[in-house]
């Protein structure tokens, strides 16, 4: 209905309940808990400063190596570290090499049949095939990111386009980068949120209400009238 709103679960969300594989289990039981958790976290705003970057030169920003991007942890804003500069480097060098067309970047998502939404990294189209991309700061990828973006695909307008991983940042090879087209896998996506809904069934998500929108017009010109019985 106009004017209601609704509270949808993330994709990302809902894919922390897919079970993870024994060489992640042995990771984080190498590393402990507590410290396995703020190598996540830490990927995530490394994450999250590259893909903010990579969306200013989608766009046609000139980014330079001391522009500053938030850091979702801490709120404030930083330069690029060397190692998320070289992933922007590479993402460069991958745009030059396949020359996509834009569709779409950072593109908020939402599938109302079953409920959940997310955001699009890239949609493009590269030698006449569209493509819907997932930009990855890791160097490894794991089962639950084909889910992902199939889960992104089915909340989007392009039924017929293929899926991606592009990892940034690469060490493997020269280039820096890794294109990996991935397959439609949403069925197992529904099975992961079936898993998610009966774990988390009961739980309260808190909300909270915005304004849909903000202006200081009437403010400035309360001002100005203000102003103008004072200059009588």
């Amino acid at each position: 209905l106009p004017g209601v709103y609704q509270y949808v679960p993330s994709v990302t969300w809902i894919l922390s309940y897919y079970p993870k594989g024994p060489q992640l289990m042995k990771w984080i039981a190498s590393q402990g808990w507590d410290e396995a958790e703020a190598i996540k976290k830490a990927a995530g705003d490394k994450g999250s400063k590259v893909h903010l970057a990579i969306a200013a030169l989608i766009l046609g920003s000139e980014v330079k190596m001391n522009d500053t991007f938030p850091n979702p942890s801490t709120g404030s804003h930083e330069e690029l570290t060397v190692e998320e500069w070289d992933c922007l480097c590479a993402f460069e060098r991958w745009y030059r090499a396949v020359n996509p067309t834009v569709k779409a970047s950072e593109i908020v998502v939402w599938n109302d049949q079953y409920n959940y939404a997310g955001t699009i990294d890239f949609v493009c189209t590269i030698d006449g095939e569209d493509w819907i991309i997932d930009f990855k700061t890791g160097q490894g990828t794991y089962p639950e990111h084909a889910l992902q973006i199939s889960a992104y695909k089915h909340a989007y307008s392009l039924p017929n386009a293929k899926l991606a991983i592009l990892q940034i940042g690469y060490k493997r090879n020269k280039d820096g980068y890794k294109f990996t087209e991935v397959q439609d896998q949403f069925p197992l996506f529904l099975a992961t949120q079936q898993i998610w809904a009966n774990e988390t069934k009961g739980t309260t998500v808190f909300q909270k209400n915005y304004p849909l929108f903000l202006s200081l017009a009437p403010a400035l010109a309360e001002a100005e009238e203000d102003t103008t019985k004072k200059d009588d």
